[in-house]
Order: C-alpha cells, then sequence, then structure tokens
C-alpha cells in the first residue's frame, strides 16, 4: 500500500512501529492502533482484560496516553451462553477504567472462530513520542516484563503447565504498561517498543532495521516466566517461533552455546510482553538485557 504522505503523520507504518502517531498540533497529537485476536487462556474475563492489555500497550509504546477505546468483537452467539460473551466485555472494562480509557462503543459480528480486541487512540506530545528509529550505538535496552506467554499459554492448551505457572503469566499479560511508559519518560527514552507476537527478537529487529545498528541480548539477563524452561523441554512450542525464525533467517545470530530451549524464547511469540525500552541511564522497574552496536541490522543472541 502506498505511504501516506500527510505533513502531520509523523509515524506511519513504513518501520512497522507499534502505533500510528498524527500531529493536531505543536504540543498536541493522536496515536492510533487496533489489535485483536483469538483467545489464549479458558476464563472469558481474564481474557477480555488480556486483550484489552494488549491493545492499550501500542499506546504506551509509543509514549502516549490512551484516551478511547472501541471493542472489536468477533464471537458466535451459539458457541457459548451470553454470560460467557459478557464476561469477555466486563474484563475489558474494568482493565479500560483502570488505564483512564473511555470505551466509547465498537463493533460486533458473528464469527465461528472467536476473536475480541480494542481499537485505541490516545494523545501525545509531538516532541515526547517513542519511535522504533530512534535507538542509537551506546544505548542500552531494558525489558519491563517478563518472556515466555506464548509457551506458557501453549503448555496450558495440552495440560502440561501447573496452576501457578499458569496463573503468573496471566498477571503478568493483564499488567498494563502504563507505569513502564512513565518510567521511560522519566529516563529520556527516544525509542520504544512492546513485545507481542513477533518475539522479543522479531520485534528489536524491527528497531534495529529501522534505526541502521546492531543489537546484541545477554540471555542470562532476560526475565523469564516460571517453568518456561521445564516447559520447552516437554515439547510446548509455538508455531509463532517457528515463524518468527523464518522471518529474521540470517538476520538473527545466536552463539553456539546458547541452549535451544533459550533459542524458543526470544522467538517466542508474546501476548501482552512488556515495553524494550533503550536509554543511557537505567530505567526503574525494567531489567537490561543488551545493547545497541554499531552493525548491520542484525540482532545477536550471546
Amino acid at each position: 500500500m502506498p505511504r501516506s504522505t500527510d505533513p502531520n503523520l509523523l509515524v506511519g507504518f513504513e518501520n512497522s512501529d507499534d502505533a500510528g502517531v498524527f500531529k493536531l498540533s505543536p504540543t498536541q497529537a493522536l496515536v492510533q492502533t487496533i489489535d485483536f485476536f483469538t483467545p489464549v487462556v479458558d476464563d472469558p474475563y481474564d481474557y477480555g482484560q488480556i486483550a484489552a492489555a494488549n491493545s492499550l500497550s501500542d499506546v504506551y509504546a509509543m509514549g502516549g496516553r490512551p484516551l478511547t477505546a472501541l471493542n472489536v468483537c468477533c464471537f458466535d452467539p451459539d458457541m457459548a451462553a451470553a454470560e460467557v460473551w459478557a464476561q469477555i466485555i466486563l474484563g475489558m472494562r474494568d482493565k479500560t477504567t483502570e488505564s483512564g480509557t473511555v470505551v466509547v462503543g465498537g463493533h460486533t459480528v458473528e464469527s465461528a472462530q472467536p476473536f475480541f480486541g480494542l481499537s485505541v487512540t490516545g494523545l501525545i506530545d509531538p516532541m515526547k513520542v517513542f519511535r522504533n528509529d530512534q535507538a542509537e550505538v551506546g544505548d542500552d535496552i531494558y525489558l519491563s516484563k517478563p518472556l515466555g506467554t506464548g509457551i506458557v499459554t501453549t503448555a496450558h492448551k495440552f495440560d502440561k503447565c501447573t496452576p501457578e505457572e499458569l496463573s503468573a503469566a496471566v498477571t503478568a499479560m493483564k499488567t498494563l504498561n502504563a507505569a513502564a511508559t512513565t518510567r521511560a519518560h522519566e529516563a529520556g527514552v527516544k525509542c520504544a517498543t512492546d513485545i507481542t507476537g513477533f518475539g522479543l527478537a522479531g520485534h528489536l529487529f524491527n528497531v534495529a532495521k529501522a534505526s541502521r545498528v546492531g543489537i546484541e541480548i545477554d540471555c542470562a539477563s532476560l526475565p523469564l516466566l516460571p517453568g518456561v524452561e521445564r516447559l520447552v523441554a516437554v515439547g510446548a512450542l509455538t508455531g509463532g517461533a517457528t515463524k518468527n525464525l523464518a522471518f529474521l533467517a540470517e538476520s538473527l545470530h545466536f552463539a553456539e552455546s546458547l541452549p535451544s530451549w533459550m533459542r524458543q524464547v526470544v522467538l517466542d511469540p508474546q501476548t501482552s510482553g512488556g515495553l524494550a525500552t533503550f536509554a543511557r541511564v537505567p530505567v526503574e522497574g525494567a531489567v537490561k538485557i543488551g545493547r545497541v552496536i554499531a552493525s548491520v541490522p542484525k540482532i545477536f543472541v550471546r
């Protein structure tokens, strides 16, 4: 699709950034995004909360504040009782209320496969946008949430994870990235991305490509959900990780000594993952996981 050329379009789709940004005035811009997906957990209330947190995250990833939201509901009324669908909406409502976002409506269609999410509009100062093309050599990379949600939810489908492992993943997915954004602003961050379907390596590669730099990931420093290594060992592998590996191809380099289970972690597609922020000073509440180096756009996992 041809790129829009309006001078007020500050961030479009050309660099696969997390949301679009459109300037309204010298001090105010809109952040716009949409995201929806199939259920990742059995509990409908949790699903609604996770889907809402995931959709809101794209606004936070740009450094913005979510303002309004529209529901995207694709439900089969004959698949489950009305109360099930109502619980999804209630979960969404409670999470958007927590974020200060006003739900102004939405759209519902009948679908054999359920999908749910939000279209979100936020506000931001045009001078404080987090862009994925602003990483600079010497930046450190900080991550605000543990990795492994794809592995854990896949294990849950086949009854391979414990209730405690699932609970930790659900808690992480339901957590808003609002505080992570505030702390990133305090650290003077100019570049950020949230970690979702392309996995840690895929989203960091989008930053590397847009910023024309290389990125090193220190696997020993990665925050992980409980049980991830064990779950990979028992076969809780995701199709998304395979697709992410094919997408990255020769742009991803693993150290020979890196264990196979850790390779799965950095490729694991996340749902409502954390913010990866690029800073010269520590970002409070986040874990340092790597750095930006002078290189062709490539991800080096050590």
